[in-house]
């Protein structure tokens, strides 16, 4: 009765399954498996903190270059705007000498204008006041002691006005 049933074969199926894969040794071999995917993910795991921790160390290293990048990127903005003051100083410092220069090489031109118009019309007048001279005289005396006297006078003249 108890043969007859078939729960009793896959019992008994079963326990002689089992038996047979301990004979041979199966489930060591799936501790064995078991046990080496473990040393495996344990290993991943150890080279994944350490890399983690690489990767930290690197990320730190990183931000400290940059933030000492940054310092010198700002001390060289700052060096260049106190060149750039410094330049526009020169600059406007050269230009006022510039302008000074010029504006005294201008005022030198114009005062020896003035000396030179003022000659000019010393001269012009001296000629003129001659010339008028001339004519009174000629006109006014006669003969030749009169034509001595008018060229003397002339020549006194021209000499007075043009030392003057």
């Amino acid at each position: 009765m108890f043969f007859e049933e078939a729960e009793f074969w896959v019992a008994l199926g079963f326990i002689i399954f089992v038996g047979i894969l301990g004979y041979f040794g199966v489930h060591q071999r799936l501790l064995d498996g078991l046990d080496q995917r473990t040393a495996r993910i344990k290993s991943e795991l150890d080279e994944a903190r350490r890399l983690r921790e690489e990767a930290l160390s690197l990320l730190g290293e990183y931000q400290g270059k940059r933030q000492e990048a940054e310092r010198e990127a700002e001390a060289i903005i700052e060096s260049a705007k106190a060149e750039a003051e410094r330049v526009a100083e020169e600059a406007k410092a050269k230009m006022e000498e510039f302008v000074a220069r010029r504006t005294s090489m201008a005022e030198l031109k114009i005062a020896q204008a003035e000396t030179q118009a003022l000659a000019d019309v010393r001269a012009t007048a001296a000629e003129a006041a001659v010339q008028a001279a001339e004519k009174v005289l000629t006109q006014a005396t006669k003969g030749p002691v009169a034509d001595r006297l008018v060229q003397q006078g002339i020549n006194e003249l021209k000499g007075k006005l043009n030392g003057a």
